[in-house]
């Protein structure tokens, strides 16, 4: 497993990202996550789909939950040809009983958390902590990566206005 350090930090604290870097430009790389409902989930139930993929540590926490709703809301004025994913390691029954809470109903909550496919795949996997790295990655609807950010410090929130625009330009 490839190991890269010194991309992101936690309270300042450096962490350790497993997997390989995902650039622009690169073919997405497929996945397999579990909806709340323990159906399976990969990129090809997204074909044809402007992918807004969104990781979050997990999805229970307080910045977390801002970044979540904001994407929800963003997501309810976008294209409906872009699908936003948020994908965390929690358990999709944890996830189900915070999107119930939420009112979260215009993106779709994915869990990474039965073999960190996801987070290996875009090298977003915390070794230190089993969690994902905040992160977005936007991919067209060739399965192309046209846009990344990992937050460099797991407790800030990304570029939403950037990350937006991403997305509705890969249309």
């Amino acid at each position: 497993m490839i190991e890269r350090s010194g991309l992101v930090t936690f309270h300042g604290n450096g962490l350790t990202l497993e997997g390989t870097s995902v650039e622009p430009g690169d073919a997405a790389p497929d996945f397999s996550v579990l909806t709340n409902d323990l159906q399976t989930k990969t990129l090809a139930d997204y074909k044809g789909k402007v992918v807004l993929l969104v990781t979050v540590p997990s999805i229970d926490t307080p910045v977390c939950d801002v970044e979540a709703r904001r994407f929800n809301q963003e997501a309810a004025d976008l294209h409906e040809d872009i699908e936003v994913l948020t994908v965390s390691t929690d358990l999709p029954f944890a996830q189900a009983r915070w999107c119930g809470a939420a009112g979260i109903n215009s993106v779709e909550v994915l869990s990474d958390h039965k073999d960190l496919s996801l987070g290996h795949a875009y090298g977003v996997a915390i070794k230190e902590l089993r969690l994902l790295a905040r992160a977005v990655f936007v991919i067209d609807r060739n399965h192309k990566v046209t846009y990344t950010e990992i937050v460099p410090e797991v407790t800030n929130e990304p570029n939403y206005e950037a990350v937006i625009k991403a997305a509705e330009a890969a249309l």
